[in-house]
């Protein structure tokens, strides 16, 4: 079992940048392929990006490819998400993902470890 707590949202403009985080507790993040998704009101959670467990493969969703990075410090047991030239668009609640193998559907996860989330709004 393992426990995700992300960090790091907020309200910023338009243009503007964040730095989410996603800590684990528990086990080793190094077991595990992570992702971030979101979640915007009355919308379907959705695939950001995702990295294997030893950082080689990194995929991401065509509406934020070369805006936002991840990464991820396996002995800090955390992922990060770097947002930059951020969007009204982008505004959800962001979610960290724990899993035997990367996805891009939250539907197709089999361990299924999820963070609470944490809120991203973008004003224009």
């Amino acid at each position: 079992q393992v426990t995700l707590v992300e960090s790091g949202g907020g309200l910023v403009q338009a243009g503007g940048s964040l730095r989410l985080s996603c800590a684990a507790s528990g086990r080793s993040l190094g077991d595990y392929a992570m992702g971030w998704f979101r979640q915007a009101p009355g919308k379907e959670r959705e695939f950001v990006a995702h990295i294997s467990w030893s950082g080689d493969t990194i995929y991401y969703a065509d509406s934020v490819k070369g805006r936002f990075t991840i990464s991820r410090d396996n002995a800090k047991n955390t992922v990060y998400l770097q947002m930059n030239s951020l969007k009204p668009e982008d505004t959800a609640v962001y979610y960290c993902n724990a899993d035997s193998f990367p996805i891009t559907k939250y539907t197709a996860c089999k361990l299924c470890y999820w963070g609470q989330g944490t809120q991203v709004t973008v004003s224009s």
